[in-house]
């Protein structure tokens, strides 16, 4: 029987450390990478081309639709199973767009966890029952949710404002200017009828781009 090679990205160590023991209990399954931020999971993901790379969304450098779009980019075979706090509805309809063929919350790690990295071993998704069934196909049969008309990158800015960088910190991040980065910190702020840097914190913890 072929092993079934596991990448984890995750930036607490504890729950790398957890991950680990109870995947390395199956027969059948090795971890060949641990990451600590989304750019090493890209990078780690095409070096090592696992079967399945487990996921954190709130990743830094790169969230885990950012991740994900680009582990099933680079490495095609690669299943992406997300793993996470949050359960917002516009979080999990972003991440299944991106390709993601399982969202387990680590609050079912217990009940779900082996269960889903099975699944997605035989190229079945998984998801854990708070996000499953009849809610995940009304994701695709409704009008987005609010927020949805924010682009990837403007996501990406609210995102590491709610994560405490400063426009200059956001524009090396991105690779950009800062000039670039306040016009679409500005744009996302109008799109969401917010007024401070703090609303889109809460924005942002609301909608599961951010850890509370």
């Amino acid at each position: 029987m072929r092993r079934i090679r596991i990448l984890i990205a995750d930036h607490h160590e504890v729950v790398r450390v957890g991950l680990r023991e109870i995947l390395e209990a199956g027969p059948d399954w090795d971890v060949v990478a641990e990451c600590v931020d989304g750019m090493e999971a890209v990078r780690k993901a095409a070096e090592t081309e696992p079967d399945i790379a487990i996921v954190a969304y709130a990743l830094p450098l790169l969230n885990g639709t950012d991740v994900t779009r680009q582990i099933r980019s680079r490495s095609p075979n690669t299943e992406v199973l997300v793993f996470t706090m949050h359960e917002a509805e516009s979080l999990v309809q972003d991440l299944l767009k991106a390709g993601a063929r399982g969202y387990v919350l680590k609050s079912d790690a217990k009940q779900h966890l082996i269960a889903a990295i099975e699944s997605l071993a035989s190229r079945k998704p998984f998801f854990s029952p708070k996000v499953s069934g009849e809610r995940i196909r009304a994701f695709f049969a409704r009008p987005d949710k609010e927020g949805s008309t924010l682009t990837n990158r403007e996501r990406d800015v609210v995102r590491l404002v709610a994560d405490g960088q400063s426009n200059k910190e956001i524009a090396t991040l991105l690779n950009t200017s800062p000039k670039t980065v306040e016009f679409q910190r500005a744009a996302a702020m109008r799109k969401l009828d917010l007024s401070s840097s703090a609303g889109l914190v809460r924005y942002a913890v609301r909608n599961g781009l951010v850890e509370a």
